[in-house]
């Protein structure tokens, strides 16, 4: 049992790749921990969550991930040093209504150095806050949602993910709760090791697969080298059975705990499409594995 120095746990539901049932699973978990818990997505570039557990907005607040830099017309005379310095082609010509030739920052490009805004002779740029999404504090059935959006191109999603962990973490130790539940990124990047850090425990999802495999061993790494206890959680096990031991096998020779596999089961889709979890819409079959796996997993997290 992983022990209780901390009053409130994180636990964090991630994967190799996309498309585990990562989320599915998460949803879930938050509807069997009851009113202990508060869930947070941390994967705000794709976040989907919402989906399941219908939030209500209560708190809406911008986020700022960065800097851009906007030019000044009416200061700038067009001498075209920050064109020459900028490595991204972020600085562009443009037409000005008078008919002379200008320049403009596609924000797009932009990647926010500031090289331009130091050289301009005119000190014609300005290098403001950029606006990356939205992080939303709501309510749910299943208890408070701290959850994000990020625009479209935006950046900065790891810094996102640790402003979405922060503020639930606010929110539980405010409402007494003792489990921060979160929906992490899929994959190893910077917003999965923002997701990971310091967390109490992480929830590896996998499928028997060769790439589920190769991916599983790669986050089950992260894991260990950010000092992580971590379960397994095999997904549609039975798609393939020898792939599936092989998982548990090399998940254990890593330090991974087996949290129990689930079964493929249309139920799932139908309760999706209902827009609930299957623990809300089915009491056998894979909503009798994840109830499995959450026993496992509170048993362990002293929870």
């Amino acid at each position: 049992m992983i022990g209780r120095e901390n009053l409130v746990r994180e636990l964090v539901v991630i994967s190799g790749k996309g498309g585990t049932g990562k989320t599915s699973l998460t949803a879930s978990l938050a509807v069997l921990a009851g009113s202990d818990m508060v869930v947070a997505d941390a994967d705000v570039d794709a976040a989907d969550l919402h989906l399941l557990l219908e939030p209500r907005v209560v708190q809406r607040e911008v986020f700022h991930g960065g800097h851009e830099a906007i030019i000044h017309p009416e200061l700038c005379d067009a001498c075209g040093v920050c064109a020459g310095l900028c490595r991204f082609g972020a600085i562009v010509p443009v037409w000005r209504p008078d008919g002379t030739t200008g320049y403009a920052v596609e924000a797009v490009a932009c990647e926010g150095c500031g090289v331009c805004v130091r050289h301009c002779p005119r000190y014609a740029i300005d290098f403001e806050e950029r606006e990356c999404g939205e992080w939303f504090v709501s309510d749910t059935r299943c208890g408070p949602m701290v959850h994000a959006r990020l625009r479209p191109g935006a950046e900065n999603s790891g810094k996102l993910v640790s402003l979405v962990r922060a503020k639930a973490r606010e929110v539980a130790e405010r409402d007494g709760r003792g489990l921060v539940l979160i929906d992490g990124s899929p994959g190893i990047g910077c917003p999965v090791i923002a997701s990971l850090t310091n967390a109490t425990g992480a929830v590896l999802v996998a499928e028997p697969t060769v790439s589920g495999e190769h991916d599983l061993g790669r986050v089950a790494e992260l894991a260990g080298r950010l000092g992580v206890p971590a379960w397994l959680c095999v997904n549609k096990w039975e798609v393939n059975p020898p792939l599936a031991d092989r998982l548990e096998r090399q998940a254990a020779a890593r330090g991974v705990r087996p949290a129990g596999r689930i079964r493929y089961d249309p139920a799932v889709t139908a309760a999706q499409t209902a827009g609930r979890t299957i623990v809300e819409f089915s009491s056998d079959g894979a909503a009798e594995d994840v109830r499995a796996v959450w026993r496992a997993i509170r048993a362990d997290l002293g929870v």
